[in-house]
């Protein structure tokens, strides 16, 4: 379960917080409500109940708060209880949070109320407390009680942040010249408060401009196993190791949320109003599908699912079937096969949860390519210190010999087994405390490697066995020369610097962060807040890293241009955009000769193709039509097309039927995928469809020497069914119907 978290936000809407300073575009309260927007859209987004949060508001028009009547505390009202925040508490936030007419309203009588909400909230139970103070230091503060608060703060463990419009900030080196006196001794009260209670004092602008970094999830782990580790039998033998463990996450790859479909709720209650409903944002669930209710009277699409099966007596010649009267079926060819339940429990493999340790590798014999899925550790059980030795003495063994142990896995009884490599780690962590455990990684069986075999790179091997190292698809010393230049002139190792202006490491691995996962997140949250504003640019941090820079690019330039000049680059030319029916030039001779058209005969207009020789022929004829200055117009295209198309589709005929079985089949699906190109490439995709339309009458139909249904088949299987526009703009048919087409038709 995770930690239970309760924040208060204290914002001041005070009426000069409605005004613009120091050349910003946005008041005073629009600027730091993005700081107060992006913690409340974070706390939404992850959907967990435990996170509460509530919102105080500082001199306010009107007085609300549980001491109210009191002295000192008026202007100061409660505009979010403390809850689990929804998407529609921040709308009803964004009406209520504005400028207000007053400057009434006491910031230390704010805090006092925060502190009383906050322990009648949490009472004694465990949380996780917060208090934000946002302001911009304006009005008459009363500090009597200052050192109570700082007791009070202490002693209930809040987490007490200040951040002041304008403040005064030496480390972040901010200064605001001609303060106010009034708001320069408020500033000094709320430090004094923040500095006693030891929270965190800063400038407004500070805050926002970390806005763009990512923060860490922190997330508590959860055991994903919880056994014992083995090395031999211990039930038949004394000397085997039994070791109590458990099984961690390590490393997981974050994806940002999903989307979802939603529909116009139609059975509102009489007098339910949309503002009613309730959305929380985000990742909320551990597959980071996002969560939502009914919000703004939307409801989340639900899909369901019918069987039937043709029945003549029934309605409409179907009848539903139940799906517990329905028998798996698994494809064997063309043909499906049943399996009943009874069968399935032969095929499955009784196993019971299990880590056993079936071998060891040396270090430097594994390959890094063998890992197959996310890493997890391995540590033994915290209540359990015989095990924390045994497993210590494992893993330094492992350390000392520079092995790895190979282990079976079985997380629980009756689940498929998996094959894990565990390698010792060692790990001196902030508090000096040394950390030890095992890290796995799951490996293949032998039936998941595939074993390709490529020629060297550094030699080529002649057919007679001779290695050439000297050869015209080798690189040359000088070409290795300067990509060795290149490659140090590209170097990021120590191209940033660090505080202390050393040379460090650019792009770092903790200062890169995902790109798509963090801009998504950022968009949702910034959406919610904003719907009708357009979504932003992802922040500078997210892109900081895309490119190279640009002083690492000019300073490697002429390295460049020596690795190119080595490597004899040349660029290679565009090609040519052709319009209908001009697909492509055939390549001329050097001598400017047509060999085409000086053996065309020029007695025969309409060229032939004959059947022993379909393909070769159909294709210089198709590329005569290209390149014969008298077919320029379409019409003369189309109809030399059309010609060539119908001859090509009475030899594919004829390879059908007069095949024996399917022998003449193969033949036939290779003249139908040429055909289709060319037709592709000169634009004429109904020339193909119509061939097709016709092909599949006649094989359905028996016309081609009886039952060819299996050529149909071939067809689908080897892609050369029927052109839609989404392969070819020109096609006559969609991508729904091509699919409809394509089906085998009932017998």
């Amino acid at each position: 379960m995770a930690q239970k978290e309760a924040s208060i936000y204290i914002v001041d809407v005070g009426k000069s917080m409605g005004e613009k300073h120091n050349g910003r575009e946005e008041t005073d309260l629009d600027w730091s409500m993005r700081y107060v927007w992006d913690k409340i859209t974070t706390a939404v987004s992850t959907g967990r109940k435990t996170l509460h949060a509530g919102v105080l508001g500082l001199r306010t028009d009107e007085s609300n708060n549980p001491s109210g009547d009191e002295e000192g505390y008026n202007n100061i009202s409660i505009l979010q209880p403390i809850g689990q925040v929804l998407m529609s508490h921040i709308r009803d936030l964004k009406d209520v949070i504005k400028p207000s007419n007053t400057e009434e309203g006491d910031a230390i009588s704010a805090l006092i109320i925060a502190i009383q909400m906050m322990a009648k909230h949490c009472k004694h139970l465990k949380y996780e407390k917060h208090i934000y103070l946002v302001t911009n230091g304006r009005g008459a503060y009363d500090d009597d009680l200052s050192d109570d608060i700082i007791k009070k703060v202490k002693e209930d463990g809040i987490q007490l942040t200040v951040l002041g419009v304008d403040f005064d900030e030496a480390e972040y080196g901010f200064k605001e010249e001609n303060k106010d006196v009034q708001k320069a001794e408020n500033e000094n009260i709320l430090r004094n408060i923040t500095e006693g209670c030891g929270g965190a004092f800063g400038t407004m602008e500070e805050a926002i401009s970390q806005l763009g970094i990512p923060r860490v999830k922190s997330t508590r782990p959860t055991p994903l196993y919880k056994g014992v580790l083995t090395l031999g039998d211990p039930q038949k033998y004394d000397t085997a190791i039994s070791i109590d463990v458990q099984r961690y996450a390590r490393v997981r790859v974050a994806r940002p949320p999903t989307s979802s479909a939603f529909v116009v709720r139609q059975n509102m209650a009489p007098g339910e109003s949309q503002a009613q409903s309730s959305v929380t944002m985000g990742n909320g669930d551990a597959n980071g599908d996002v969560q939502m209710t009914d919000a703004d009277g939307l409801v989340a699409v639900k899909n369901a699912r019918t069987y039937e099966v043709e029945d003549k007596e029934a309605p409409g010649g179907k009848k539903d079937v139940a799906f517990d009267d329905l028998a798996k079926g698994y494809e064997y060819g063309r043909t499906a096969v049943a399996i009943s339940e009874s069968d399935m429990n032969v095929t499955e493999l009784e196993t019971f949860q299990c880590l056993d340790i079936i071998g060891f590798i040396p270090r430097d014999k594994y390959e890094r390519y063998f890992s197959m899925s996310e890493t997890n550790i391995i540590i033994p059980n915290p209540i359990n210190s015989k095990a924390a030795m045994a497993l210590s003495s494992l893993i330094h063994a492992l350390w000392e010999v520079d092995s790895y142990a190979i282990a079976r896995f079985v997380r629980k009884d009756n689940t498929h087994p998996l094959i894990l490599l565990l390698m010792p780690y060692f790990e001196v962590q902030e508090d000096k405390k040394k950390f030890e455990c095992l890290v796995d990684v799951e490996l293949p069986f032998a039936e998941d490697l595939r074993q390709y075999k490529f020629p060297p790179l550094d030699r080529v091997v002649t057919v007679s066995g001779k290695s050439l190292t000297q050869h015209r698809n080798l690189p040359s010393e000088g070409l290795r020369d300067a990509m060795d230049s290149y490659v140090d002139a590209m170097d990021l190792s120590k191209f940033d610097t660090d505080d202390e202006g050393k040379p460090a490491e650019y792009a770092a691995i903790e200062d890169t962060y995902s790109p798509i996962f963090h801009y998504i997140n950022q968009a949702i949250r910034l959406h919610a807040i904003h719907p009708e504003d357009p979504i932003p640019a992802p922040y500078d941090i997210l892109t900081k890293y895309s490119h190279p820079p640009v002083e690492l690019l000019e300073k490697a330039q002429s390295h460049l241009g020596a690795l190119k000049k080595a490597a004899d680059v040349k660029p290679v030319p565009k090609k040519p955009k052709y319009g209908r029916g001009r697909k492509k030039e055939v390549d001329k001779p050097q001598s400017g000769l047509d060999i085409d058209a000086l053996l065309r005969d020029p007695s025969v207009k309409r060229p032939k193709i004959s059947a022993e020789n379909a393909v070769p022929e159909f294709k210089q004829h198709m590329a005569a039509i290209t390149t014969d200055e008298n077919a320029d117009a379409d019409t003369a295209v189309h109809s030399a097309a059309k010609d060539l198309a119908e001859q090509m589709a009475t030899h594919i005929e004829g390879y059908i039927k007069h095949s024996v079985g399917e022998s003449g089949y193969g033949r036939a699906i290779e003249a139908l995928r040429v055909m289709r190109e060319e037709l592709i490439d000169l634009d004429e995709p109904v020339v193909y469809n119509d061939v097709l339309r016709r092909l599949k009458g006649k094989i359905f139909d028996g016309e081609l020497g009886g039952d060819r249904r299996e050529m149909w088949y071939k067809i689908r299987v080897n892609k050369v069914g029927i052109v839609d526009k989404r392969m070819q703009q020109f096609a006559d048919v969609t991508e729904e119907e091509a699919k409809e087409f394509m089906l085998m038709p009932k017998a």
